[in-house]
């Protein structure tokens, strides 16, 4: 088998501006399949999504963002509405628990129990 040579510039002897030339295709391509791997995990991470919204149809690239974007969004409301509510309502038992500690707390300083006193302290207990 006889050698073969194969004509191959050194690096050192491109230019900085022939080296961009010859590595630009390289990094753009690389650049898409980054894209287009991104878009193809999106497409199976939301497939529920689309096929409730699309069924049976061919999805581009723009649909299939603007439905994650769209899907993210609903998301995002959905969170902020539910932490919200739970929040508030965890907030006025606390309150609520706080204030009737202050209460037993008040009506206990007096030693002397009126009527009142008692039937707050009764009603507290319930």
């Amino acid at each position: 088998m006889a050698p073969s040579t194969v004509f191959m510039e050194p690096d050192n002897l491109l230019t900085p501006k022939e080296k961009n030339k010859l590595r630009k295709p390289v990094v753009e391509k690389m650049r898409r399949d980054r894209i287009n791997s991104s878009i193809e995990q999106l497409k199976l991470l939301l497939e529920k999504e689309f096929q409730r919204h699309q069924p049976n149809s061919k999805l581009e690239k723009a649909d299939i963002l603007e439905m994650a974007v769209s899907y993210l969004k609903q998301q995002s409301q959905l969170q902020v509405k539910g932490p919200f509510h739970k929040s508030s309502q965890f907030d006025f038992r606390e309150g609520y628990s706080r204030c009737l500690q202050e209460a037993f707390h008040f009506l206990s300083l007096h030693k002397v129990r009126t009527e009142t006193q008692t039937k707050l302290l009764s009603h507290f207990q319930k």
